[in-house]
């Protein structure tokens, strides 16, 4: 596909950067709603909890199909369905009559998110080179630290000032007009190739049957770490679901020598060091720092009992924080290349620390925005690793394969997700009965664990990476090539 001109790559970027912003919000902003949800409906807690665990089962589940499914069929074609279905069951969530509805609603939520969100990644690929690319995921970056941080400060404004229950019902139908829009937009501005369209190929290059085994394994490795606390039965899951991975694994192994179709994920995108020690360090990283902000807002409603409207003021600083480091740091990985992200994960372990020594000094009763400062590393930190990350991990991924790879990655970090959060609340309600500052303490101490894995990777990473010039155009495009 031709390279596209300057306005109309900036256009793309805005369409898909407001996509993603759509569902990120919609993560964070449904945690603030749940008790208002619950009272409106009537509903119980299981019926609540599939609210949170079916979006994130179906992103989870579709992601990396979907990112194949791009990659052959066009990835602009499947991020507007995407969208369009995003955009249909966020109405029916909003206007959900009971939990059932809203729980269904929810669930293709997050296929439709889990459709498109492989296609931001794949698309930016596509059409950006160089140090524009580095530039547009730094903006990836900046969209997700403000997303997740005003998530939450949005939700309760809205349940606030809207009357009765409209307040949770708008925190979903938000995104009604934003779907509206988007869809409207990409249909203008997004280049949709033809792809393949030879019914007789499909079949073979789409793997069907590897598609299958690995939604069947992400349900049973995801599961357990969603539902254990109230449903101990899930962790049977567990078995079932890490042999059917392997089952999965034998699968796309077989097909790739045998040559009797197509994988759906090429083994061979494992041998690109780059791409497998950045989906590992990332993976890693999302199993810690996801539970950040559950474990700060716990301990300031619960431990210090204030308002969840005051936990969203506190954390939204370093939301903003990032914001401002997720595009420095797409500046400055065009020269630092992995070293940013190394710097990144240092800055989050000192804003751990001062967290943690701040929560114990709370003790004596100080202050509770004295959590802000120490929390401004964090979110500084977070814009150095994440968007960074993704430039330099699919730096050597041929184009063709961008959607599966950015799947691939999203994938990793949606079980890290599920798992870390598990561990890490689990640790942290474990040691409530020894005091809230303790248990902050020693749940952030296993976080700086995952941080200090990530640290690890990414310096074997860096290490192998010194003598490649990042400057050089490697696979279908470097950091530092020239429009």
């Amino acid at each position: 596909m031709p390279h596209a001109p300057r306005d109309t790559r900036s256009r793309i970027l805005a369409v898909l950067l407001s996509a993603l912003f759509m569902s990120l919000l919609s993560v964070s902003i449904v945690n603030v709603a749940l008790p208002s949800i619950q009272t409106s409906l009537n509903a119980s807690n299981s019926a609540i909890q599939w609210a949170l665990s079916g979006y994130s089962l179906a992103l989870g589940v579709i992601m990396v199909a979907a990112g194949r499914a791009g990659d052959i069929l066009g990835r602009g074609r499947i991020f507007l369905a995407g969208v369009v279905v995003f955009g249909l069951a966020s109405a029916v969530s909003a206007l959900a009559p009971d939990a059932t509805v809203l729980d269904v609603g929810r669930f293709f939520m997050g296929f439709g998110a889990g459709l498109f969100t492989p296609q931001v990644g794949g698309l930016i690929q596509e059409h950006f080179r160089g140090f524009e690319r580095a530039r547009a995921f730094g903006a990836f970056g900046a969209v997700v630290g403000v997303a997740v941080g005003i998530g939450p400060t949005f939700g309760g404004f809205l349940i606030g000032a809207l009357p009765g229950e409209l307040g949770w019902r708008m925190t979903v139908g938000v995104n009604v007009p934003v779907a509206v829009a988007v869809v409207v937009l990409g249909c203008m501005w997004i280049p949709r190739d033809d792809g393949d369209r030879n019914r007789e190929h499909l079949l073979r290059r789409l793997d069907p049957v590897g598609a299958a085994l690995l939604g069947v394994a992400i349900v049973g490795v995801m599961l357990p770490f969603m539902l254990a606390s109230q449903k101990p039965w899930a962790w049977w899951f567990l078995p079932g679901g890490l042999a059917t991975l392997a089952v999965w694994w034998g699968w796309e192994l077989a097909l790739s020598h045998r040559g009797r179709g197509e994988p759906m994920v090429d083994p061979s995108l494992f041998r690109i060091p780059s791409f497998t020690l950045g989906s590992a360090m990332i993976t890693v990283f999302f199993a810690g720092m996801t539970s950040v902000m559950v474990i700060e807002a716990l301990f300031i409603q619960r431990g210090l009992g204030r308002s969840a409207l005051v936990s969203g003021l506190v954390v939204l600083p370093a939301a903003l924080a990032q914001v401002y480091s997720a595009p420095l740091a797409g500046r400055l990985v065009r020269t630092w290349g992995r070293k940013v992200v190394v710097w990144g994960l240092w800055i989050n372990v000192l804003g751990l620390a001062l967290i943690g020594a701040v929560a114990l000094l709370l003790t004596d009763g100080g202050s509770v925005w004295w959590l802000v400062p120490a929390s401004l590393p964090l979110g500084f930190g977070n814009g150095w690793v994440a968007s960074p990350n993704q430039a330099l991990t699919l730096r050597e991924v041929p184009v063709s394969t961008g959607g599966t790879a950015s799947g691939i990655m999203q994938t990793g970090q949606r079980i890290a997700t599920a798992v870390g959060s598990a561990a890490v609340t689990g640790i942290f309600f474990h040691n409530v009965s020894d005091g809230y500052p303790r248990a902050l303490v020693l749940s952030f101490t296993v976080i700086c664990g995952f941080m200090v894995a990530a640290l690890a990777l990414s310096y074997v990473d860096e290490r192998l990476a010194r003598g490649t010039s990042l400057f050089d155009d490697v696979g279908d495009g470097g950091l530092d090539g020239k429009d």
